[in-house]
């Protein structure tokens, strides 16, 4: 056609945005079972609309240039569909989100509503720990601060057991914070010790100090510094390891996470079992040390917590694992700190 040039070319676009046909650009592979078809008509010539009167039109463009810009124009046009697409499908998904937790909300205030009182955390403990704490009751020198529910606070807790030292235990309300408790930590934190007129806090700087007063058996083996060091160094893996992936786990919602966080954590309890005494028992062997007294509440509420809450396995029968968990739940000073599983349950269930 003289003056006129045009060329018709058939492609397909998927609604994924893919495009295929002759010398058209794919941006992903078509799918044959939902496609739709379309023919683009490259015009060039004389006239503003290709016709051939004489006239020059508008229309300046090359064969070449004609072919990218209508190229680049059903692009630019399927990739705001995906866009579009992908915006709906996020709003979608953010409203169903807020709808099962708006759910989650309605059913758990109408699962309030049938009981006399809401449900809060405890304040006081139960089973074995609560005899322990009407034992420990009287004034003494040797105060400490604490909840039942704090693994922070049960470490020091078991300390004082294991040592048979005379000391008096007060129930605290971490969430209220009184004056008494401000006084000794102005965070407001437990566990917290005051001993005469001196007081401190923080679980592992609380367990050195009862070690160094030389008052009942103790945790760190003595005369061997060495063994020492190497205590204090696996307290150090519990505290930086251990504890902050226990909470990652539990925390998680997600079953991807959740399976994430639990190798984590399994990973970490494996190179504390690499390094402890191959004999059995507790971390050193036949004897209660200091590391097996950082890791005791974490032991404790992996059964009473992660297990319930995140499926968390039992130990695997005749495993290095489970003769030390079996030592640290059936050791005396442990059980006498410890509550019914209930009270573990309900204080854990506002990160499960």
């Amino acid at each position: 056609m003289q003056g006129q040039q045009s060329r018709q070319f058939p492609f397909i676009a998927s609604n994924d945005g893919s495009v295929s046909g002759d010398g058209m650009m794919h941006l992903n592979p078509p799918n044959p079972d939902d496609r739709r078809f379309y023919t683009i008509q490259r015009v060039n010539g004389n006239g503003a609309n290709g016709k051939n009167d004489g006239s020059a039109g508008p229309h300046k463009h090359s064969l070449e240039d004609s072919d990218r810009i209508k190229k680049n124009s059903v692009v630019r046009h399927m990739l705001k569909m995906e866009k579009e697409k992908k915006k709906t499908e996020l709003l979608a998904s953010t409203s169903e989100s807020l709808f099962r937790s708006s759910s989650r909300r309605r059913l758990r205030t109408m699962a309030d509503d049938t009981k006399s009182t809401q449900k809060t955390y405890h304040k006081k403990a139960t089973g074995e720990a609560l005899a322990t704490v009407k034992k420990h009751a009287k004034d003494h020198d040797l105060k400490l601060y604490g909840s039942c529910f704090c693994p922070f606070v049960q470490r020091v807790w078991i300390s004082l057991q294991f040592k048979g030292m005379g000391y008096q235990y007060i129930e605290i309300d971490p969430y209220k914070k009184p004056e008494s408790l401000l006084a000794i930590n102005p965070r407001g934190l437990i566990p917290a010790l005051r001993h005469g007129d001196w007081s401190c806090y923080e679980s592992t700087v609380l367990m050195e100090y009862l070690e160094d007063l030389n008052d009942g058996p103790p945790l760190f083996p003595p005369g061997n510094a060495k063994l020492r060091a190497q205590c204090r160094l696996w307290t150090d893996h519990i505290n930086r390891h251990i504890v902050p992936a226990f909470y990652s786990y539990l925390q998680a919602q997600e079953i991807p996470m959740q399976m994430e966080k639990a190798t984590k954590l399994q990973n970490e309890i494996s190179k504390l079992i690499d390094a402890a005494d191959p004999s059995g028992g507790f971390f050193l062997g036949r004897e209660m040390s200091f590391v097996d007294v950082q890791l005791a509440p974490w032991i404790i509420r992996m059964r009473k917590v992660l297990t319930p809450y995140r499926g968390w396995p039992e130990p695997a029968a005749g495993s290095r694992w489970a003769s030390w968990v079996n030592a640290i739940e059936n050791n005396a000073h442990v059980k006498a700190t410890t509550s019914t599983d209930d009270l573990y349950l309900d204080s854990y269930e506002r990160y499960a």
